[in-house]
């Protein structure tokens, strides 16, 4: 049986003094800085405040009064000045569209295969209506999954032959979603730099660092790539942690050009880089499936990181899509932003989608038959003396431009007699808008985003490359 004893307080004290002899010199002049450092984080202050001379009461009211704020909005008539007035439309946009009253062919929606006002869709559209109502009233993961959003994952990720897809409610969102969810802060995305407007927004969310290159200059991609790679071997602990992307567009909404897929996939491999490719304007267009860009290049999708896509072109629907591998694509249901916090797809919206695509497997001659509208326009176009054209050479969405440029004011106003003009004479034509003060470019060049529709006949192309053949040489005239 043990007994404890309890020792004074004087012999305490004293086996402590006495410990202190016996630990090592180092040991007492750690714990004394320690004590001093504690001793002065506790006593003085880590900021010294200067002396300032207060403002008298006259002072602060002469500073209030030479205050000038910025303005909540712009100059209301200097938005004016820069903005089109709308033009209202009834009906259905189809073929031919209701313009104030005119009904004119329509070259300025992209309704590529004529989808909008097709009978089978509207069919399912509306028992669709009958079945589920109008909105889901909930994101995805709030109970606004619905059983036509799974089968349109389903059915989209058996089209593009990818393991997954996901689907957006709005196609602006889907591809300025998609990228914040894989890039963050620190890592480095290199990207054309003309891409669309919502990939640069997409940018903006990811806070990464943004390395432009020249517009389809794929030489400057792979100079900036090494300049990267050689940082990289110089800090290779940092460069382990750092992710890098490439970000591209199929086709190009600004220009219309069609990107160099093989030599990006190339470089992918080559440096180690996640490639993404934005294909709104590609889907339903390229390839004898209309996959897009991949199966024009016979690429296999898989080659891609990152398939984007939009319904609201080839397919007249709503919404947008993400194509990949399984684990990439979930890794969304959970970061992409327009995905969590946006109300999903209405079914109605799914539904029509999933007939589309029924349509698209159904008629795989359409493809054929939009490129070759797009390629007899385009040439169509190359005749007028007054105009030059942007686009890759099988699109049925291109871009128009003045030939003779002088300043950028000039060029719109060129355009916008242009348009009138044509509108006058039963053509529908609408000059590309962009957000100037806000996107990468400030001054990109003017132009007029011509959409051929396969709904159109040859006689149709004919009579509108005439109608904007004698509008171009009136503006010419009157500029």
């Amino acid at each position: 049986m043990s007994v404890e004893y309890n020792k004074p307080k004087e012999w305490v004290f004293a086996e402590a003094i006495h410990s202190m002899y016996q630990a090592p010199l180092y040991h007492l002049i750690l714990e004394g800085l320690l004590l001093v450092w504690i001793f002065r984080l506790l006593f003085f202050k880590s900021y010294k405040i200067q002396n300032k001379i207060p403002l008298s009461k006259k002072e602060k009211d002469d500073l209030v009064k030479e205050w000038t704020p910025e303005p909540l909005v712009p100059d209301l008539q200097k938005t004016l000045s820069l903005s089109t007035p709308y033009k209202e439309i009834t009906g259905r946009p189809g073929k031919m569209i209701t313009v104030d009253g005119k009904e004119c062919l329509n070259l300025a929606s992209m309704n590529f295969l004529g989808l909008l006002g097709n009978e089978r869709i509207a069919e399912k559209s509306s028992a669709s209506i009958r079945k589920y109502g109008v909105g889901a009233c909930g994101p995805r993961a709030f109970y606004g999954t619905v059983d036509v959003h799974v089968e349109l994952e389903e059915r989209l990720a058996e089209y593009m032959e990818s393991e997954r897809a996901i689907s957006y409610a709005y196609g602006f969102a889907t591809i300025a979603s998609a990228i914040p969810a894989y890039s963050k802060r620190g890592d480095i995305i290199f990207v054309d730099e003309a891409v669309c407007f919502a990939i640069q927004k997409g940018l903006h969310a990811s806070r990464s660092n943004i390395v432009y290159f020249r517009h389809n200059d794929l030489d400057d991609l792979e100079e900036k790539l090494k300049i990267q790679a050689n940082l990289d071997k110089k800090d290779p602990k940092k460069a382990s942690v750092t992710r890098k992307f490439m970000v591209v567009e199929g086709i190009y909404m600004n220009t219309g050009e069609i990107c160099d897929l093989p030599r990006l996939v190339d470089l992918k491999y080559k440096y180690k880089v996640r490639l993404f490719v934005e294909e709104s304007l590609s889907f339903g267009v390229l390839g004898q499936h209309g996959r897009g860009v991949t199966e024009h290049y016979n690429i296999p999708i898989d080659k891609v990181d990152l398939v984007v896509g939009s319904m609201e072109y080839a397919l007249a629907s709503i919404g947008g899509f993400c194509c990949g591998r399984g684990y990439v694509i979930d890794h969304q249901r959970l970061s992409g932003h327009g995905y969590v916090f946006s109300a999903s797809l209405p079914p109605l919206l799914a539904r029509a989608a999933v007939e589309g695509l029924d349509i698209l497997q159904d008629e795989p001659e359409i493809f054929n038959k939009i490129r070759a509208k797009g390629k007899l326009m385009q040439e169509l176009m190359k005749e007028v003396p007054e105009l030059k054209i942007s686009g890759f050479y099988e699109s049925p969405s291109f871009h128009i431009r003045r030939k003779s440029t002088t300043n950028q004011s000039e060029d719109e106003k060129f355009l916008k007699v242009l348009v009138d003009q044509c509108y006058q004479n039963g053509v529908c034509l609408s000059i590309a808008s962009r957000l100037s003060h806000e996107e990468h470019i400030a001054d990109w060049p003017a132009s007029i985003r011509v959409s051929v529709s396969v709904e159109m006949s040859d006689d149709e192309i004919k009579m509108a490359a005439h109608v904007i053949q004698q509008a171009a040489r009136y503006a010419e005239q009157q500029i």
